[in-house]
C-alpha cells in the first residue's frame, strides 16, 4: 500500500508517516518507480502508535517495545505488563508531583517564593543581591 492509501486509512498525515518512518517506528520497502509500499499491517501499527501515545507512551518507549509486542504469542498479556509498567512510572511521577505541591505551599506567603522553607527570613541566596543590595 503506498503511503498516501495508508495515511487515509490511518487517519494521519504523510508528513507523519515519514517521520515515523525515519525513526524507524514503521517500515516500508521501496518500489523500482521510488515510492514507498508498506504492508497492510502497518494500519493497526499506527493506530497502536497514537493510542499508545494518547496513554502517555513516547515514541521512544514505543519503539522500544514495538518488536517485543508484534513477536509476543499473547499480545495482551504483553501490553498489560507494559501497562502496569507505565503504571508505575506515574505512580512515582505523582509522588514527585505531591511534594512539589507540599513544598511549594509551604513557600505561600513567605515573601520571598525563592527562599528555602527552613532558611531564615534575613538570610538571601547565595549570588542573589537582598534588598539591601548585599550579597
Amino acid at each position: 500500500m503506498r503511503i498516501g492509501e495508508l495515511a487515509a486509512q490511518a487517519g494521519m498525515t504523510r508528513d507523519t508517516i515519514r517521520f515515523y518512518e525515519k525513526v524507524g517506528l514503521v517500515e516500508g520497502r521501496r518500489l523500482p518507480n521510488g515510492y514507498r509500499d508498506f504492508p497492510p499491517e502497518t494500519v493497526a501499527w499506527l493506530q497502536y502508535i497514537r493510542t499508545a501515545q494518547a496513554l502517555g507512551f513516547s515514541l521512544a518507549e514505543i519503539a522500544r517495545n514495538g518488536k517485543g509486542l508484534r513477536e509476543a504469542p499473547d499480545t495482551a498479556v504483553a501490553l498489560s505488563a507494559l501497562f502496569e509498567e507505565k503504571i508505575q512510572v506515574v505512580e512515582t511521577r505523582i509522588a514527585e508531583l505531591e511534594a512539589l505541591r507540599t513544598d511549594l505551599a509551604a513557600r505561600v506567603g513567605t515573601g520571598c517564593p525563592l527562599r528555602a522553607a527552613d532558611r531564615p527570613a534575613g538570610a538571601g541566596i547565595e549570588g542573589v543581591a537582598t534588598p539591601s543590595g548585599t550579597r
